[in-house]
């Protein structure tokens, strides 16, 4: 598999929002800004500015160059049979962490509150996509509902991502409706519930579906 430069070009550019915008606040920063929000959305810790150059090393940048050596270090090569729903996975999860980044930044120049309904609001509408995406998912080591029972059987991965893609979908949803409905700590728990939820369901079935395959074959 091949990089091909001129597809990675809006990609990069996305990669490099948050750290043009970073350059451009730079100088107007103060020598301690905010680096942490409590789940009501206050500010809880400064720290030096210079925390902040973490910040698009480890979310959007971090993500781009995983998706990108993924199909390369994948031993069976079954990346490269998702063709195109690949690559749009890798820019969605990409545009989503530069924009949390800069969004990030944002909030640390400003030193304002920020509602972390926005964020889960974003998180919900992510899942919904992704939701869509697992019902096409091949088997691989890197990406989806990764088990010892989903790897060992491809019908039980094929099942578990059919589950997982109407669980992420449908939590997806109420994570996206709740985020405009709920206060910021009540939508903060809502989001960690119905994440380990919609998380936790698919394994137990991955490994429910194992057993019943071990038991009917050692009964034949």
């Amino acid at each position: 598999m091949k990089i091909d430069i001129k597809k990675e070009i809006p990609l990069i550019g996305i990669v490099l929002l948050p750290f043009l915008y970073l350059a451009y606040i730079w100088q107007d920063l103060p020598n301690k800004v905010p680096v942490h929000w409590n789940i009501k959305g206050e500010i809880d810790r400064y720290g030096d500015k210079s925390e902040l150059l973490l910040i698009p090393f480890l979310l959007p940048l971090l993500i781009y160059i995983i998706f990108l050596i993924v199909p390369f270090i994948d031993p069976k090569k079954n990346i490269e049979k998702m063709g195109k729903k690949y690559g749009t996975i890798k820019f969605l999860l990409t545009l989503f962490m530069s924009v949390l980044a800069t969004y990030i930044l944002y909030s640390a120049k400003t030193a304002s509150i920020s509602s972390p309904n926005g964020i889960i609001l974003l998180l919900g509408i992510l899942f919904i996509i992704l939701g869509n995406f697992f019902k096409t998912m091949k088997p691989n080591y890197f990406i989806g509902i990764r088990t010892p029972w989903t790897l060992e059987n491809e019908d039980i991965w094929k099942n578990t991502h059919l589950l997982a893609g109407k669980l992420w979908f449908i939590g997806g949803i109420l994570i996206v409706s709740a985020s405009l409905l709920l206060t910021e700590e009540l939508n903060t728990y809502f989001f960690i519930s119905t994440t380990i939820l919609i998380c936790l369901i698919p394994i137990l079935s991955s490994y429910i579906q194992y057993q019943k395959i071990e038991k009917d074959n050692s009964a034949k």
